[in-house]
């Protein structure tokens, strides 16, 4: 067999064990889990490149508090409704959840939530093509950008902090208040 053929075989063959695996299409129905992460039967879909409030997120608007969390996941609840969804996989994150750009129809969910002003470009994590959106929402004061916010990264980053400074001192309340039950008898 000439050398050519050989060269041509191999690089064929080589090709097909180190190219990566194809990602996957994800169709169905879902379930809104919060403004960022949806559910899919068993799979679990962060939506790609953008970060909403948490579900507990409190911000402000016109002087009051309210659940901006709790909103942005009614706002996409209300969007997406029983239609089907597709998503693209574009890889999986440290928790395992399915990363994707979900559509329905052929509006694209993720940048709908950076319009709607219910979610924000997550720069570090490939949402830098939303930021166009971002600032749209921003200066026409949609969604969380008519009042104030902390951002959710920053957010979650405090409150993981305080959940594990509370998760430190527990053993500690648990024995002094056993020894204070104790001297009370």
């Amino acid at each position: 067999m000439p050398i050519a053929l050989w060269l041509l075989l191999w690089l064929m063959v080589s090709s097909l064990c180190w190219s990566q695996p194809a990602l996957a299409e994800i169709t169905g129905g879902v379930r809104v889990v919060d403004g960022d992460t949806l559910s899919m039967g068993k799979t679990r879909i962060r939506l790609y490149g953008i970060d909403a409030p948490e579900k507990a997120q409190p911000c402000q608007r016109k002087g009051s508090e309210y659940g901006c969390g709790q909103q942005a996941a009614e706002q996409l609840r209300q969007f997406v409704g029983s239609k089907k969804v597709v998503c693209d996989e574009k890889n999986q994150d440290r928790y395992g959840r399915t990363v994707a750009v979900c559509r329905v129809g052929k509006t694209e969910i993720n940048r709908w939530m950076v319009e709607q002003g219910w979610a924000v470009a997550y720069r570090q994590y490939g949402g830098k093509a939303y930021v166009p959106a971002e600032e749209i929402a921003r200066r026409d004061k949609r969604g969380i950008w008519e009042g104030t916010f902390q951002m959710p990264e920053e957010w979650r980053r405090e409150h993981r902090a305080e959940e594990g400074s509370k998760q430190a001192l527990t053993p500690f309340w648990n024995r002094l208040q056993r020894y204070l039950k104790e001297m009370v008898r």
